[in-house]
């Protein structure tokens, strides 16, 4: 068995990447992104998810956290299960969505694909944890993270995109408080 892009060390910070299906742009509405922060408030309030750095793309979430009870694969997976359900209600009660049925039905058609989703699948199964092994391999993951959106031409600074730590770094206004590695 592959030990690739497992979470193999419990107290370890990891660096994942999870991709709504079919990479859809479902981060596309304040209200979404704001669900979404939200949800990650959460769980670093509540559940224990040290987050050091993160950003929320159209389609997908780039995060680099860890897991204060030990275990970051079940605090990814029940992360995922409640975003996509909060977001699937924000999507259906959301008046404005004009692709309401078709986001809808596209969820419903990647759950009926899966042996182990009953309903809707919003999430990708996969997550590519990789563990963070040093500090110049922090701040390259790090680095990556915040460029994502300069790279894909939404922005021209990495402070510029609202939904991303690396306003935190900048010392801008944030959207999310984080952690830092001391």
């Amino acid at each position: 068995m592959s030990r690739k892009y497992k979470f193999c060390n419990p107290d370890g910070v990891y660096f994942v990447s999870f991709s709504t299906v079919y990479w859809i742009d479902v981060f596309i509405r304040d209200d979404y992104f704001i669900e979404m922060i939200n949800a990650l408030d959460f769980f670093r309030k509540n559940k224990g998810m040290k987050i050091y750095g993160y950003c929320i793309m159209p389609s997908h979430v780039h995060l680099l956290f860890s897991a204060e009870n030990s275990n970051p694969s079940a605090l990814l997976r029940d992360f995922k299960k409640f975003t996509a359900r909060r977001m699937l209600d924000c999507i259906r009660n959301n008046i404005q969505e004009s692709r309401k049925s078709w986001l809808l039905w596209m969820f419903k058609r990647a759950g009926e694909h899966c042996s182990n989703v009953k309903h809707y699948q919003f999430w990708q199964h996969s997550n590519h944890p990789i563990e963070i092994h040093s500090d110049e391999f922090f701040e390259q993951k790090l680095e990556y993270i915040h460029q994502n959106p300069v790279a894909s031409g939404f922005v021209m600074e990495s402070e510029g995109w609202k939904y991303s730590s690396a306003r935190n770094y900048a010392e801008v206004d944030f959207a999310l408080e984080i952690d830092y590695l001391v």
